[in-house]
């Protein structure tokens, strides 16, 4: 079975328990401070599961099967059982690269809180950047497709320029540090990758 359906089925199901659930949605969600001085490590994972509403959960999830299930055969047809293994290591890792940096900047500070799957969601669609640069990236409400290697720059530098305002709720220095992860891992894992990469947009 698909782990990217896996993993939507069981995102899904604790995002929606979580919904009417406040104390369960508390002891997931990621606080930076519970995590450094209450060693609660579980909470760098367990955050993703955990989605602010039914919008939240939705985009994330519908931008993980658009992506994911792409990037999974790919995987699959190239690496055989590694793959799988590979395609689980993109997700999680991309949960726990993404939040580090959330981590570092907040440790002290009680308040700070995040829920989402972004991170490893990122990682996922540019892994797909990686491996399908001339494929087009549709927006939402916006019919023309954008070759995903523009794209990959233009999403960087928005999610960094948005972060740096810190004008909104969004966590956005992890979805462009999931983005990054998401490319480099599998040239770490197949350097051949980024030659692959860079010939298919020359």
């Amino acid at each position: 079975m698909s782990i990217t359906l896996i993993i939507i089925g069981i995102t899904a199901l604790v995002s929606i328990n979580c919904f009417s659930n406040r104390s369960l949605f508390d002891k997931l969600l990621f606080n930076a401070y519970s995590v450094s001085h209450q060693k609660q490590w579980y909470r760098v994972f367990s955050h993703a599961l955990v989605h602010g509403d039914w919008m939240h959960l939705g985009v994330n999830m519908f931008v993980l099967w658009s992506f994911g299930t792409s990037v999974e055969r790919y995987f699959n047809a190239n690496f055989g059982f590694k793959g799988t293994i590979l395609f689980i290591i993109l997700y999680i890792g991309g949960v726990a690269f993404a939040t580090a940096s959330a981590l570092l900047k907040h440790k002290d500070n009680y308040y700070y809180n995040s829920v989402g799957a972004s991170g490893a969601v990122g990682a996922v669609l540019f892994a797909s950047v990686l491996l399908n640069p001339m494929s087009s990236i549709y927006l939402f409400f916006i019919p023309i497709g954008i070759p995903a290697f523009i794209f990959g720059p233009l999403y960087i530098a928005y999610e960094v320029y948005m972060s740096k305002r810190s004008s909104d709720n969004i966590a956005h220095d992890a979805h462009y540090w999931g983005a990054v992860f998401g490319f480099i891992l599998p040239i770490l894992f197949e350097p051949k990758l980024f030659l692959a990469f860079i010939n298919q947009i020359f």
